[in-house]
């Protein structure tokens, strides 16, 4: 079996440990994402998804368990090299794009490829060839405030996909859209997703769009069960 792209063993997380409030999120969840997979996070809210998913995106560190990202253990790693890989390895979408206001759509996508080191003509390229694949190119001179909702969630997605990462994490990535511009959005983010062989992990609590990808993983109780 080949290494999967993220693989969680037995992680756990409780926020308040040993406090009265103490509120266990995650209790012992295991999860194997394969090269190439998508795979659907569906729970409802506080339900620990998004622990689960910074966790994984090496945001958060777990109380216990295993998280490795192409087969590489990552607890106990420095925040230095946690950085470097989170930089390297991961691209993280928010249901809130989080796009710097004062950049163009361009630009937005440039500045990180700039902060893991790549030339500014290259990665003016990139984000170029990006935002024609989402089929806003023609938009990449535009402020975020110049675009609809559903546009700015692309730049978002290209601003992920700007470093060539091995894993693609999504929350609720189309949750803050109307339901047209969803679909349209969150086929297009599966369709680039494909076409560059990533892995992804995308949380979503609409079942529809969640049935689109290989795989769809329910949580329950802190673990992660099969749909």
């Amino acid at each position: 079996m080949s290494e999967a792209a993220l693989e969680l063993k037995g992680v756990e997380k409780t926020y308040n440990k040993g406090k009265p409030n103490a509120v266990e999120v995650l209790s012992g969840a295991d999860l194997r994402v394969a090269e190439g997979e998508l795979v659907a996070l569906v729970a409802p809210s506080g339900a620990g998804k998004s622990t689960l998913l910074h966790i994984a995106g090496l945001l958060d560190v777990a109380d216990a368990g295993s998280v490795r990202i192409g087969g590489h253990e990552m607890v106990g790693l420095s925040d230095r090299r946690r950085t470097a890989v989170r930089r390297q390895e991961v691209g993280f979408i928010y249901q809130f794009h989080h796009l710097l206001p004062e950049f163009t759509a361009l630009e937005n996508i440039v500045l990180p490829q700039l902060a893991n080191g790549v030339g500014r003509a290259e990665a003016e390229t990139r984000a170029a060839d990006l935002l024609a694949r989402v089929g806003i190119g023609n938009r990449a001179d535009h402020r975020p405030a110049a675009m609809s909702g559903g546009e700015q969630q692309r730049v978002a997605f290209c601003r992920a996909l700007a470093n060539e990462p091995r894993l693609l994490l999504a929350d609720e990535p189309t949750g803050n859209l109307d339901p047209a511009t969803s679909d349209t959005v969150f086929e297009t983010l599966i369709e680039l997703a494909r076409g560059t062989g990533l892995s992804a992990l995308i949380a979503t609590h609409n079942m529809e769009l969640a049935a689109r990808m290989d795989r769809v993983l329910r949580m329950e109780n802190g673990v992660l069960v099969a749909d």
